[in-house]
């Protein structure tokens, strides 16, 4: 989904045909993100077996046989790949930046730690950046800052739930984790989390925004940005349950409701608002 998003920022999300340029991508980019997951699933399902919840993949629990996982991975970079090229060559450019750091990611690079995480928010950036080049809407630099932060915090988030796992049952879920302790986890968390409230704020309000958006009253949405932010801080500190950040956003109503309202007031702001001035 991060690939609508230049053009949801750039105001221009009721352009059909670019919408439908998307659509194709969000299928292209979903393929080839499979088939890395299989791929590191491939390689992890002994370790795997070892976690509480990972232990119920595919690979890991013996539901899909490893040679039918690898049947299906070349299949899925067969489409993906595919896909791209018919798409734009320069998206297929991107794709294969994703895929190739995902692979190294897969293969070794994940038991890095610092790496591993940047990484991750590396691949977020890429998604964004597949998203603007299929609907030739440039990236401003404050909406990449944005990504990579988010990304950033969402995984540290997850490695905190790690390292809270294997002082619980004293077993290493992943490989990295030997680099991490909860001090350094935390005093990250504060740090990033701080950098990405400050960063969405005064993207709201540079000179650059202002002009692309053609509105002053973006500012008016850091609420629901501060509140999310606080939010998935409270599940990590006080729920200690954040080592799925998809698992957060489809069963938490609070973020769910603090999203919509998020992405209704800038469909208000950027489609409805525009050009009105008496607030």
């Amino acid at each position: 989904m991060f690939l609508f998003i230049p053009l949801f920022f750039a105001g221009e999300f009721l352009d059909l045909p670019k919408l439908t340029s998307l659509f194709y991508g969000f299928i292209s980019f979903s393929c080839i993100a499979s088939s890395i997951y299989i791929i590191n699933d491939y390689r992890d399902r002994e370790d795997d077996r070892k976690h509480p919840v990972k232990c119920k993949r595919p690979l890991a629990s013996g539901s899909v046989s490893p040679a039918a996982a690898i049947v299906i991975c070349v299949l899925l970079m067969i489409l993906g790949f595919g896909l791209a090229w018919w798409i734009r060559d320069k998206f297929l450019f991107v794709l294969s930046i994703y895929f190739f750091i995902n692979l190294g990611y897969s293969l070794g690079l994940k038991s890095i730690p610092i790496l591993d995480i940047i990484l991750l928010a590396i691949g977020f950036v890429l998604r964004i950046k597949g998203g603007s080049v299929i609907s030739y809407v440039p990236l401003s630099e404050w909406i990449i800052i944005m990504v990579f932060l988010l990304a950033v915090f969402m995984a540290l988030g997850k490695r905190r739930d790690d390292v809270l796992l294997k002082l619980s049952s004293g077993a290493d879920m992943r490989k990295s984790i030997k680099g991490y302790n909860l001090e350094l986890l935390n005093v990250l968390l504060a740090l990033v989390c701080a950098v990405t409230v400050v960063a969405y704020f005064m993207h709201t309000m540079s000179p650059e925004t202002v002009l692309n958006m053609g509105t002053t009253r973006l500012y008016y949405t850091c609420i629901f940005v501060l509140a999310g932010i606080m939010r998935y801080l409270q599940i990590i500190y006080v729920s200690t349950d954040s080592g799925s950040p998809t698992k957060i956003l489809y069963k938490d109503r609070f973020i769910q409701i603090t999203l919509l309202l998020w992405i209704a007031s800038y469909i208000v702001l950027l489609y409805v608002l525009k050009d009105k001035t008496f607030f």
